[in-house]
Protein backbone atom coordinates (compact mmCIF):
# COMPACT_ATOMS: atom_id res chain seq x y z
CA UNK A 1 0.00 0.00 0.00
CA UNK A 2 1.30 3.45 -0.89
CA UNK A 3 0.32 6.78 0.67
CA UNK A 4 0.08 9.75 -1.70
CA UNK A 5 0.26 13.42 -0.72
CA UNK A 6 -2.19 15.68 -2.59
CA UNK A 7 -1.39 19.37 -2.08
CA UNK A 8 -2.90 22.67 -3.19
CA UNK A 9 -6.47 21.38 -3.18
CA UNK A 10 -9.31 23.89 -2.99
CA UNK A 11 -10.69 24.23 0.54
CA UNK A 12 -14.12 23.14 -0.72
CA UNK A 13 -12.86 19.76 -2.03
CA UNK A 14 -14.56 16.68 -0.61
CA UNK A 15 -13.19 13.19 -0.05
CA UNK A 16 -15.67 11.90 -2.65
CA UNK A 17 -14.22 14.29 -5.27
CA UNK A 18 -10.68 13.08 -4.58
CA UNK A 19 -11.82 9.46 -4.72
CA UNK A 20 -13.46 10.13 -8.11
CA UNK A 21 -10.25 11.76 -9.35
CA UNK A 22 -8.01 8.82 -8.32
CA UNK A 23 -10.31 5.82 -8.97
CA UNK A 24 -9.59 5.57 -12.73
CA UNK A 25 -5.93 4.92 -11.82
CA UNK A 26 -6.45 2.06 -9.36
CA UNK A 27 -8.04 0.76 -6.17
CA UNK A 28 -8.22 3.23 -3.30
CA UNK A 29 -7.94 2.16 0.32
CA UNK A 30 -8.62 5.50 2.03
CA UNK A 31 -8.94 9.25 1.34
CA UNK A 32 -8.40 11.75 4.15
CA UNK A 33 -8.49 15.54 3.91
CA UNK A 34 -6.46 17.29 6.62
CA UNK A 35 -8.48 19.90 8.52
CA UNK A 36 -7.73 22.60 11.08
CA UNK A 37 -8.37 21.45 14.61
CA UNK A 38 -10.23 24.57 15.76
CA UNK A 39 -12.40 25.38 12.73
CA UNK A 40 -12.70 22.07 10.88
CA UNK A 41 -11.82 23.88 7.64
CA UNK A 42 -9.60 22.12 5.10
CA UNK A 43 -5.89 22.97 5.33
CA UNK A 44 -5.51 22.58 1.56
CA UNK A 45 -3.97 19.12 1.40
CA UNK A 46 -5.00 15.49 1.67
CA UNK A 47 -3.68 11.93 1.62
CA UNK A 48 -4.85 9.12 -0.64
CA UNK A 49 -3.87 5.53 0.14
CA UNK A 50 -3.82 3.14 -2.81
CA UNK A 51 -3.59 -0.63 -2.46
CA UNK A 52 -1.13 -1.24 -5.34
CA UNK A 53 2.24 0.55 -5.45
CA UNK A 54 2.46 0.38 -9.25
CA UNK A 55 -0.98 1.94 -9.67
CA UNK A 56 -0.05 4.62 -7.14
CA UNK A 57 3.08 5.55 -9.13
CA UNK A 58 1.02 5.78 -12.33
CA UNK A 59 -1.60 7.94 -10.57
CA UNK A 60 1.10 10.32 -9.31
CA UNK A 61 2.59 10.63 -12.81
CA UNK A 62 -0.81 11.13 -14.45
CA UNK A 63 -2.36 13.56 -11.96
CA UNK A 64 0.52 15.76 -10.77
CA UNK A 65 -0.08 19.28 -12.09
CA UNK A 66 -3.68 18.67 -13.15
CA UNK A 67 -6.27 21.27 -12.16
CA UNK A 68 -9.04 20.82 -9.63
CA UNK A 69 -11.28 23.77 -8.89
CA UNK A 70 -8.93 26.12 -10.72
CA UNK A 71 -5.84 25.06 -8.75
CA UNK A 72 -2.90 23.00 -10.01
CA UNK A 73 -2.51 19.95 -7.78
CA UNK A 74 0.82 19.00 -6.24
CA UNK A 75 0.83 15.20 -6.06
CA UNK A 76 3.73 13.04 -4.88
CA UNK A 77 4.59 10.16 -2.59
CA UNK A 78 3.90 11.00 1.05
CA UNK A 79 7.01 11.21 3.20
CA UNK A 80 7.08 10.19 6.85
CA UNK A 81 6.24 12.99 9.26
CA UNK A 82 9.28 14.58 10.87
CA UNK A 83 9.11 16.42 14.17
CA UNK A 84 11.06 19.55 13.26
CA UNK A 85 8.17 21.95 13.26
CA UNK A 86 10.24 24.53 15.08
CA UNK A 87 8.32 25.49 18.13
CA UNK A 88 4.65 24.97 18.52
CA UNK A 89 1.80 27.26 19.34
CA UNK A 90 3.91 30.08 20.76
CA UNK A 91 7.30 31.71 20.30
CA UNK A 92 10.15 32.34 22.70
CA UNK A 93 9.31 29.64 25.22
CA UNK A 94 6.62 31.62 27.00
CA UNK A 95 2.92 31.57 26.21
CA UNK A 96 1.62 34.89 24.98
CA UNK A 97 4.70 35.59 22.86
CA UNK A 98 6.15 39.09 22.79
CA UNK A 99 8.43 40.83 25.14
CA UNK A 100 11.87 39.90 26.22
CA UNK A 101 14.26 38.74 23.54
CA UNK A 102 17.90 37.88 23.98
CA UNK A 103 17.21 35.63 26.96
CA UNK A 104 17.42 36.44 30.63
CA UNK A 105 14.13 37.78 31.89
CA UNK A 106 13.61 39.05 35.43
CA UNK A 107 13.13 35.49 36.72
CA UNK A 108 16.24 34.09 35.04
CA UNK A 109 18.86 33.63 37.75
CA UNK A 110 21.01 31.31 35.61
CA UNK A 111 21.28 28.54 38.18
CA UNK A 112 21.53 30.78 41.24
CA UNK A 113 19.13 30.70 44.17
CA UNK A 114 16.25 33.11 43.88
CA UNK A 115 16.92 36.34 45.76
CA UNK A 116 14.46 37.24 48.53
CA UNK A 117 12.42 40.37 47.96
CA UNK A 118 11.53 43.03 50.41
CA UNK A 119 7.81 43.34 51.11
CA UNK A 120 5.92 46.03 49.30
CA UNK A 121 3.97 48.28 51.73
Amino acid sequence: MKKIFVGNIPHSTTEAELRTLFEPHGAIEQVSIVTERETGRSRGFAFVEMTDNGEAEKAIAALNGTELGGRALNINEARPKTDNRGGGGFRGGRPGGGGRSGGGGRDDYRGQARQPREPRW
